[in-house]
């Protein structure tokens, strides 16, 4: 957000801060949710670039396409369990993982 836009909400009375901020979350609530949101990130990225489908991916984990979808977008009902789960199914390493959880 540009300097001048923060400026005009803050005088008409609006707080503008971080989600984190927003939420209550502690540091460890935020690292968590940011954590999953990446992997979550890294599933879609690797299913497309496979050309899998949803349905395809879900097939693989031998779960349903909405389960898949749930998944991608970062739904708080999934595991991380999962996401590691259909990373590793889809052929990514360790070694991948760790650099998306560094990055």
């Amino acid at each position: 957000m540009s300097k001048q836009k923060l400026e005009y909400l803050e005088k008409k009375g609006w707080k503008v801060g971080s989600t984190q901020e927003f939420l209550g979350l502690s540091e460890e609530e935020s690292s968590y949710i940011e954590l999953k949101l990446k992997l979550s990130s890294n599933i879609r990225q690797l299913r497309t670039q496979k050309n899998l489908t949803q349905e395809q991916l879900a097939k693989l984990l031998k779960s349903s396409q909405s389960r898949v979808a749930k998944l991608e977008a970062g739904d708080p009902s999934v595991s991380i369990d999962l996401i590691i789960r259909s990373l590793l199914a889809m052929g990514t390493s360790n070694q991948d993982i760790a650099r998306t959880i560094l990055s």
